[in-house]
């Protein structure tokens, strides 16, 4: 499978507001037809943080549920439920996302300074979301935003042992205020920290969404694009809709002779079984 690049969208986030970013995917059908043209496009999982009937983020238990169901309905990519939501979220709606049997979801291997916020992941927070991922067999996407949250990683792996479906995938996650830098130099020195036979996608926040791109097709991983990680598509000019992130990613995967990677084939890649 290494001919071909495994790409996510992440299209919403918790951090955009929709008056903000008027062409943000905030509603279920906003969601839906979103994921149908990135899927179309190449991507083959979506990372999902859901909004109130106000727009705002929330973990609402049912509205996931319904979300779940909604992109399985109308598409055949994988759902990534976020864990993370806002940074305000207490810890016990973050592991009660996982009720509403995604595929996967993110797990964030520690805490980070996030612009002016801190994204707090305590190691009791990570060992109890990773149990009940591998209780409930979904695959989690070990979310790192330094290089400090590879050895926590690895000490996670010691410990508690492979996740389900025994395949370790990780994104980096460059770029954010607080985080690991978006430049060639540090992708290559979290690559070469991440344990063997994993897999690895890279996220470039902002200004940083090109360069991380292209550093990662390079190194032979794996891309997450979409609007919770860049409303910019160049400068001075904003994203009009997630699908123009996702085709950039695709073309750029096809320029590097690495074309998206289908669903069914990164299916097998994460190992993630079916719901």
């Amino acid at each position: 499978m290494g001919a071909t690049t495994l790409i996510t969208v992440a299209p919403t986030g918790a951090e955009s507001t929709k008056t903000d970013v008027p062409a943000l995917p905030v509603t279920l059908d906003e969601l839906v037809r979103t994921a149908r043209e990135c899927e179309a496009a190449g991507a083959a999982v979506i990372h999902v943080h859901i909004r109130d009937d106000d727009a705002r983020p929330t973990l609402d238990l049912p509205r996931l549920r319904d979300t779940v169901l909604a992109l399985r309905e109308n598409t055949n990519l994988i759902v990534q439920l976020s864990t993370g939501g806002a940074v305000t979220d207490p810890y016990e709606d973050r592991l009660r996302v996982l009720d509403a049997d995604p595929d996967m979801c993110s797990l964030t291997c520690g805490t980070v300074n996030f612009g002016a916020d801190v994204f707090m992941n305590p190691w009791p927070f990570m060992v109890d979301l990773y149990q009940r991922t591998q209780a409930l067999e979904i695959v989690p996407e070990f979310e790192l935003f330094d290089l400090g949250h590879i050895a926590a990683l690895h000490r996670l792996l010691d410990k508690y042992g492979l996740p389900s479906g025994g395949h370790v995938h990780c994104d980096l996650v460059m770029g954010v205020p607080g985080g690991m830098p978006g430049d060639t130099r540090t992708l290559v020195a979290a690559v070469e920290a991440l344990p063997a036979g994993a897999t690895w996608s890279a996220t470039g926040i902002g200004r940083t969404s090109v360069p991380v791109l292209l550093a990662a097709l390079s190194a032979g991983g794996h891309l997450r694009v979409g609007m919770e990680d860049t409303v910019t598509f160049a400068k001075g000019q904003p994203v009009t809709a997630n699908v123009q992130l996702v085709e950039r990613a695709a073309q750029a995967a096809t320029l590097a002779q690495r074309p998206p990677m289908p669903s069914a084939d990164a299916r097998a890649l994460l190992r993630v079984k079916p719901r």
